[in-house]
């Protein structure tokens, strides 16, 4: 019996040993195609040898330093590529490295809480998202996403959260408006619920820009980000988007290791 709290009790989890390309490998060789990535977190394979002698190198020369006191050097070249690789007219600026998308949520709501405090906007701490949605599943980041099968069992303990539409052509569009119509329609949900809560108390706005686990994959109508970011700086509401950061494997990204 295992000692290990596993996310499945109820399974006899198969003994991983090893990993090769795509496949992960149990302790009896049997192989399995790893189609997820690891849920999106080794989409360079479990055995990328560029990756492997970073680490080892790394290893060596320092394994950790507490970032309450100290700076290093692989974070600050980490973070000073992807400023400078960050599409155009995004603003992007500074570069917070946590351990995981939940993690992520968690600390974007206390920035953005944090914000409207320096602000003197000491009311603003609502927050909208956008159902079905998923952000992770620490406490605050359940209650920012949408998912009725994760949130349920832990409802009572979950902040309150208000929620408009996410933009699901294929299943909200009218056959009667063309895209850019159903793009302000759902647009102006956001534009309502701000005004329904008061522009005073609301803080944030998170959304996915493409949803993922609770939809599949799904893109938004064309000039719907842009009327939300009007939306948004217009009531002076945060927009907090979420989405994981996938850099091209090339020559361009080695320097980094």
């Amino acid at each position: 019996m295992s000692a290990l709290f596993q996310r499945n009790l109820h399974a006899n989890l198969p003994n991983v040993v090893k990993g090769k390309g795509n496949y992960l490998i149990d302790e009896t060789g049997k192989k399995y195609l790893d189609a997820c990535g690891g849920a999106a977190v080794s989409c360079l394979g479990h055995d990328c040898a560029p990756v492997i002698s970073a680490i080892k190198q790394q290893v060596d020369k320092l394994c950790f330093a507490h970032t309450g006191y100290f700076s290093n050097e692989p974070a600050e070249k980490l973070a000073s590529w992807l400023v400078d690789h960050a599409p155009a007219g995004t603003g992007a600026g500074s570069i917070m490295l946590l351990g995981s998308g939940s993690e992520a949520m968690e600390a974007a709501l206390k920035l953005a809480r944090q914000y409207h405090l320096e602000n003197g906007e000491q009311d603003r701490s609502k927050v909208i998202a956008r159902k079905p949605s998923y952000h992770g599943n620490t406490l605050g980041a359940l209650a920012t996403g949408y998912h009725e099968g994760r949130r349920a069992p832990y409802a009572p303990l979950l902040r309150e959260t208000h929620y408009i539409d996410v933009p699901y052509r294929y299943r909200m569009m009218r056959e009667d408006e063309t895209e850019a119509e159903f793009a302000a329609r759902l647009a102006q949900q956001l534009e309502d619920k701000i005004e329904e809560l008061g522009a005073q108390n609301v803080m944030a706005f998170v959304l996915e820009p493409v949803v993922g686990a609770t939809l599949g994959c799904v893109t938004s109508p064309k000039a719907y980000f842009k009327t939300i970011r009007e939306i948004c700086d217009k009531h002076g509401v945060l927009l907090v988007s979420l989405m994981k950061l996938c850099v091209a494997w090339g020559e361009q990204a080695l320097p980094m290791l």
